[in-house]
């Protein structure tokens, strides 16, 4: 596990354990959020958005979380691990709405200078749709890439924990 895609919906822990990895595997972890993001939530264009990920996956290892399906197969080509999170919307939906008001009027450290916590009601239908919408699209890009890629698909806070004890174990 040298370069590393975590996706799945908000709210689903991706950036947590993306931070864990890094610091257990001392492999360098990239927020595609806090990239894309500039201050007043002003997001970055899809051509520069490109661009960036090339540069990224370009260095021998790399954790990269973040979903931005535009460019996700840049990343999920060049990754030789691929965790998918796919956790109930629910647990997503309170976790979104939890760090709303932990990281009141503040920056998350996963997220740019100048983002300071929000949430709309259309990040939220996202989350709450991410099931049907998002999940069928990712499965199926796993699925073509399952011969090739080291795949993990984490269901619960407890897969959550138990992958990150193996991690340990093996390092």
């Amino acid at each position: 596990m040298k370069r590393i895609v975590l996706v799945g919906s908000g709210g689903s822990g991706k950036s947590t354990l993306a931070r864990k990895l890094g610091g257990i595997l001392s492999i360098e972890v990239h927020h595609l959020d806090a990239i894309f993001w500039k201050p007043g939530w002003i997001s970055t264009p899809k051509n520069e958005q490109k661009d960036v990920q090339e540069e990224l996956i370009s260095h021998t290892s790399w954790i990269i979380d973040g979903n931005y399906g535009g460019t996700i197969d840049i990343r999920l080509q060049a990754a030789d691990t691929i965790i998918f999170f796919d956790l109930s919307r629910w647990i997503c939906i309170i976790r979104v709405l939890k760090r709303r008001f932990q990281y009141r009027n503040k920056k998350r450290t996963d997220m740019a200078e100048g983002c300071e916590e929000r949430v709309s009601l259309e990040f939220l239908k996202w989350v709450w749709e991410y099931p049907e919408k998002q999940k069928p699209k990712i499965l199926e890009k796993l699925r073509s890439l399952s011969n090739e890629k080291k795949i993990i698909i984490l269901t619960s806070p407890k897969d959550v924990r138990d992958f990150v004890v193996n991690v340990e174990l093996l390092k």
